[in-house]
């Protein structure tokens, strides 16, 4: 289940660009998710595990990914930390479901993220509340952001 702590939270990484820089791994870079997620954030695809061909930029190293990208890549592959998912757009929020579809993941949020029209489960840290879709989320963490 995904679990959101809205606000300040003094444990969980802001600087992702730093962090993954000095953290990523070159296994995490080939396992088909990131690939999958590279794809879908960042419209590039992973030549190997050092090498992914951008649109824009051409051929780029992994610490060149979107901030979004980053991130996600950083809460699916280190589970010992909290980050600050408000680097990413709201096109992160449905790889943000799905990471958590399996285990728990918690993850900081200093803005409002739309998760879309459809029902989900995440459980406000703040309050302990579970909402199940973007009204309840508005409801529940209007006041925390």
């Amino acid at each position: 289940m995904l679990n959101v702590f809205f606000g300040d939270m003094p444990d969980a990484i802001y600087n992702i660009s730093v962090y993954f820089k000095n953290t990523y791994k070159d296994s995490w870079i080939i396992k088909d998710q990131s690939k999958a997620i590279i794809k879908d954030i960042d419209k590039s695809n992973v030549l190997d595990a050092s090498r992914i061909e951008s649109p824009i930029f051409g051929i780029m190293a992994p610490p060149q990914l979107s901030g979004g990208a980053k991130t996600l890549l950083l809460i699916a592959n280190d589970k010992n930390h909290v980050f600050n998912a408000s680097n990413c757009g709201d096109n992160c929020a449905g790889w943000l479901l799905t990471i958590a579809e399996n285990e728990k993941v918690t993850v900081n949020l200093r803005h409002l993220m739309d998760f879309g029209k459809g029902p989900f489960k995440i459980k406000v840290v703040n309050t302990g509340k579970i909402v199940k879709n973007m009204a309840e989320l508005v409801l529940e963490a209007g006041e925390l952001v």
